[in-house]
């Protein structure tokens, strides 16, 4: 590519906040390899106004189940439906 491609970017030069959500393609889930999301990640899927409520939501210990990997938060996607069909039964 010649640096005229400036009008393009990559798909790595895309910020991931602007990308669609899409659960890992390369590996889809399988029992032997769950979906991880991260804040981000799940505040899309559940359509949240901002990322702050999932953060707001483990600080009150009131969202779905979540991990530290090293300094960063994940969600099992798995746990993630299952809190979310938990909390409609909830207000039925």
């Amino acid at each position: 590519m010649s640096r005229n491609s400036e009008y393009e970017p990559a798909s790595w030069a895309i910020p991931r906040a602007r990308r669609a959500f899409q659960p890992t393609p390369s590996a889809p889930a399988t029992a032997d390899r769950p979906v991880f999301l991260t804040p981000e990640e799940l505040a899309e899927l559940l359509k949240l106004p901002s990322v702050e409520t999932v953060y707001q939501w483990r600080r009150k210990h009131t969202g779905p189940p979540g991990f530290r990997a090293g300094r960063h938060v994940r969600y099992n996607l798995a746990a993630v439906l299952a809190w979310a069909e938990q909390e409609t039964g909830k207000a039925a």
